[in-house]
């Protein structure tokens, strides 16, 4: 059987276009069936590399009685979280508020207005103590319909009311120190105050042993790092890139990353970064790819540049679509335990027996053993500790200590780890792969363009500007419609849909900004700057600041919510806050600049009361209140006397700097701070001098 979600693009949504379950994409057609049958609508919402979405829907929707029941007593509604974020941050929103948690699966029961009245995340088929089973869940919710609809209904106005008020009272909140308002502390102050509680916030939570911050589960989130890096370039304190160039060595060894074919997975679920949560997000190669760049540039470390090429690479293999150049967005946990079987595991394409191991490397299984943290009975715990005959490869020791025990030499060491590694991912690429989510979504692509040009300025690859080119074009092409002047948030099999967010617009100009400064191709620069103009008039608070995630011409979602925020994906108000900043120096635009000054203050109290949740803001910030310096490439880039100036330029880490080129007869560079610029020069030393980049010395840690 094929329900309504047959039609749709979304890989998420054909993952369940053939449930039982009735189910109906978001829109009018579900929301009339709910008005007329007056009942509620059972709203889940996933993604399409979710494992317990996946769980859910074996034991739940795929069950015939289960679906019934659902049929019988609700419109059942699915959405892509990744398609339709704005959907999905309403109503986590709700569950968050009502249950004080929140993610995925979420499952929540709406009124036919789509009011939520009853929410949560997963639901088991039985009962667990403090979990109702779902099916008596679904019968506790009908019987509550049927006897008392008024009093939900009045509930569900009720609840969304407060949470109305309270989003209304932030914004508030931050327009009592909007332009007119600010005067003491001054706005530098401010973002200084903030700035050092992030960072004893950060310092506080760091992990000295192993790395990151917290116990486990253990996320890369990158915003943190990020905010960090700067802190330390603008003059704070050395721990600062302490804490993240060690947060990185540790990732670098653990499960958490690809030893074979490279790239991260989603997070760790213990404290070591050694067995991970398998999928592999776009979002994540993109940010971190970007971050072990800055790292290389900021102590020249080879291993920080290996990790970044090696996540590139492994987009550039297993994330690019290979005819438009638009990049995937996900690969999934699960994956099909055999070929040709049914069952499915989280992990099973990457984990590896001792016994297949033993047969695939022979002589050398030893010290890759060794290496690798290999054991007989496995090196992966479950929940409760018991080894699950499975090994996540991860660095146990570093070559020269492998090299000591079996008493070899380094290099030669480095050599037969390597070819154990290629062996290894030959015999890997034969078994069943994870699912891989093939929809192209623009805020994500506009994070990869940023990294594949990031990646060409430093490690100089020329198919990585070529890449992120591709992209920008591909975006152009398919994610832009000229006539609305809109950009979309989803293509996928050939469909672009859906106007797209705040997120979309700052994340791609960003990406457009970095490939501008990677190629100096200005039509690339014009356009960011068109985007981020756009996203002022669609998204911009005029009376509290800042902006609001959605445009508001969605008449179904009931709250106007901003991004205030820097989760896994770093807000959107924190990315074109950096747009703004970037580009009111670049174009010299007062009006930008102005604009990210009221920006940055309508966020003051929550940079100086909550840094740690905006890190990335705290980064964006300091662009505002510090006024990035310029540095003017002139000529001919074709001119055998520019390429060496770019190459010095781009290999430094300078956060804090903005990168224009200008038409001249002559080949020179020079820095620009405010009205004042210094003496042209063609020497790269002489302006990698004026530039003055940041560096971190290893040993002084």
């Amino acid at each position: 059987m094929t329900n309504r979600l047959g039609g749709e693009k979304s890989p998420y949504l054909q993952q369940h276009a053939h449930n039982p379950v009735d189910w109906y994409p978001w829109g009018e057609e579900a929301f009339a069936q709910a008005r007329e049958r007056n009942v509620p609508i059972f709203l889940s919402i996933g993604y399409a590399t979710c494992h317990w979405c996946h769980v859910m829907e074996r034991e739940s929707f795929e069950d015939e009685a289960t679906a019934a029941l659902m049929n019988r007593y609700f419109v059942n509604v699915k959405v892509d979280r990744e398609e339709r974020p704005d959907v999905d941050r309403v109503y986590m929103t709700y569950v968050q508020a009502s249950t004080g948690s929140g993610g995925w699966p979420m499952s929540v029961w709406i009124t036919p207005d789509l009011e939520p009245f009853l929410g949560g995340t997963y639901y088991p088929p039985q009962a667990r103590p403090g979990t109702p089973g779902f099916p008596m869940l679904i019968e506790r919710v009908h019987e509550a319909w049927e006897t008392e609809p008024d009093r939900i209904r009045e509930g569900a106005s009720r609840t969304l009311q407060a949470i109305a008020d309270a989003v209304a009272g932030d914004a508030v909140a931050g327009d009592a120190v909007g332009p007119d308002d600010m005067v003491e502390p001054d706005d530098s102050a401010t973002h200084e105050t903030g700035s050092e509680a992030g960072f004893t916030y950060f310092h506080r939570t760091f992990d000295s042993k192993y790395g990151g911050f917290g116990g486990s589960p253990k996320f890369p989130r990158a915003a943190t790092f990020h905010f960090l890096l700067r802190h330390y370039a603008r003059g704070g304190d050395a721990q600062a890139a302490h804490m993240v160039l060690s947060t990185l060595r540790e990732m670098a060894r653990g499960g958490i990353w690809d030893h074979l074919g490279g790239g991260f997975h989603r997070y760790s679920v213990d404290a070591q970064w050694h067995v991970p949560h398998f999928e592999k997000m776009l979002y994540d190669q993109a940010q971190l790819a970007t971050i072990y760049l800055e790292a290389a540039q900021l102590t020249g470390e080879a291993g920080f540049a290996d990790v970044a090429r090696d996540t590139l690479e492994y987009v550039l293999l297993d994330l690019t679509d290979p005819v438009t150049g638009g990049f995937y967005s996900a690969e999934d946990a699960d994956s099909l335990v055999s070929e040709g079987g049914s069952a499915k595991a989280e992990g099973a394409f990457y984990v590896w027996t001792d016994v297949e191991l033993r047969a695939r490397l022979g002589d050398d299984y030893e010290v890759f053993a060794d290496h690798y943290g290999v054991r007989s009975a496995g090196n992966a715990q479950d929940p409760h500790g018991e080894l699950l005959g499975k090994n996540v490869l991860h660095q146990a020791r570093s070559v020269a200590e492998t090299a000591k025990i079996h008493e070899l030499d380094p290099e030669a060491l480095g050599g037969r780890l390597a070819h154990c590694r290629k062996t290894l991912l030959v015999v890997r690429r034969r078994r069943p792969r994870p699912l891989r989510d093939e929809k192209v979504l623009c805020a994500w692509n506009g994070m990869m363009i940023s990294a594949f040009a990031r990646g060409y300025q430093v490690l100089r690859d020329p198919r990585y500007l070529e890449a992120a080119t591709r992209a920008a074009r591909f975006a152009r092409e398919a994610l832009f419609d000229a006539q609305r002047d809109r950009l979309l948030r989803r293509w996928c099999d050939g469909e672009s849909a859906f106007d797209a967010y705040l997120e979309d617009y700052a994340h791609l100009a960003a990406g457009l900004l970095d490939l501008y400064e990677a190629g100096f191709d200005a039509q690339w620069l014009h356009w960011a700057a068109a985007l981020t103009d756009r996203a002022v008039a669609l998204f911009h608070d005029d009376a509290g600041g800042g902006f609001f995630a959605t445009s508001g011409d969605d008449e179904s979602l009931l709250l106007r919510l901003k991004d205030d925020y820097d989760g896994a994906e770093p807000s959107g108000n924190s990315v074109l806050l950096a747009c703004l900043a970037r580009l009111a120096v670049s174009l010299d635009r007062g009006d930008l600049r102005d604009l990210a000054e009221s920006t940055a203050r309508s966020f003051g109290p929550t940079l100086c009361a909550q840094p740690h949740t905006l890190p990335q803001l705290l980064a964006s910030a300091g662009l505002v209140w510090r006024t990035p310096a310029q540095v003017v490439l002139a000529g001919d880039t074709d001119d055998a006397g520019f390429e060496p100036l770019a190459r010095a330029v781009h290999a430094a880490y300078t956060p804090d700097l903005v990168l224009v080129h200008a038409q001249a007869p002559s080949v020179g560079g020079h820095l620009c701070r405010g009205e004042v610029c210094l003496e042209p020069t063609v020497d790269p030393e002489v302006l990698l001098a004026q530039i003055g980049p940041v560096t971190f010395e290893v040993d002084g840690e």
